[in-house]
């Protein structure tokens, strides 16, 4: 089992034929994923060829809409590769063509346009799970890979991972490769993002192969906050915790847009307490927090 992807999804690209669309539409295909195809309206019509895991050559065809890419091709998750400027029409675009999964990569989208994407898609009934923007995407090892996360890290597993960070989830990965993990999704470090830590740990509690959890946060906003309430009142698995950031200047912004400090609200110290008394155990680096998941995994 694994949350919001799996080896049976069809995954186009928006901006199939940009650099990053190019190279990343490449690794995906050797990731193992269902590339179906891409969306360019400027090259609708032609197709672009790439290698695939394990069928040689493939010719994927270019479509003019994302609306044609699921009628003609079946497509249930895109992947955006679009310049900030663009993104905002890329993922309303997806929105009205009602696609499951919009997974939106791209670093520098301006706040207001999020902010106006998302609540488009609340407005049509949220059939459309925006994952980004800003953020590494989303992986099942093994099945599927929906974004830029390498896929040759860990294998298939027992551990859910959701993080803020693309880098802090990579090195998760690593960490835990012994083990293995069933999806990990990168939501991003923006103001506004579509799919939130709370979206996730519901997803893995209902996840019956999902035995624990890694959850990575970072200073700035409530979010973290909000989901140990959360996990309080609704998460009965085993989640661990990091929180990047405890050396972070007061009234700065640091790396991701949302990652901010006013005061003692947003603070790292304080999020950390929130998750404790919320009965998750919060590692103090990266591998301290690997190492308590390795711990709880070991006595189940």
């Amino acid at each position: 089992m694994s949350i919001y992807l799996n080896k049976d999804s069809k995954v186009i690209v928006q901006g199939i034929t940009g650099g990053e669309g190019t190279k990343h539409t490449a690794l995906m295909l050797k990731a193992g994923t269902k590339v179906v195809g891409g969306v360019n309206a400027r090259k609708a019509g032609t197709t672009v060829t790439h290698e695939t895991a394990h069928e040689g050559e493939v010719e994927l065809p270019v479509y003019g809409t994302v609306a044609e890419a699921m009628t003609k091709a079946g497509a249930d998750v895109s992947v955006a590769f679009v310049p900030p400027k663009f993104t905002k029409d890329a993922m309303i675009e997806a929105i009205d063509a009602e696609i499951p999964l919009l997974v939106v990569i791209t670093e520098g989208v301006p706040v207001g346009d999020a902010a106006e994407a998302w609540a488009y898609a609340k407005s049509k009934g949220n059939k459309t799970r925006i994952i980004g923007p800003n953020c590494p995407g989303i992986i099942t090892p093994d099945e599927a890979l929906a974004g830029i996360t390498p896929a040759n890290i860990t294998g298939k597993g027992p551990i859910g991972l959701v993080s803020k960070s693309g880098t802090l989830t990579y090195q998760m990965m690593f960490e835990l490769n012994d083990f293995g993990f069933s999806t990990a999704i990168g939501i991003g470090g923006d103001p506004v993002i579509g799919t939130t830590h709370i979206d996730a740990l519901e997803a893995f509690e209902n996840d019956p192969d999902t035995k624990a959890i890694v959850m990575i946060g970072e200073i700035g906003g409530d979010a973290e906050e909000r989901a140990a309430e959360y996990i309080k009142a609704h998460v009965t698995k085993p989640v661990v915790g990091y929180v990047a950031g405890f050396t972070a200047p007061e009234g700065k912004t640091m790396g991701h847009a949302g990652a901010i400090v006013s005061g003692s609200a947003g603070t790292a110290s304080a999020k950390k307490e929130a998750l404790e008394a919320a009965g998750v155990k919060v590692g103090k680096t990266p591998s301290e927090t690997a190492q308590l998941m390795r711990e709880i995994l070991q006595a189940l």
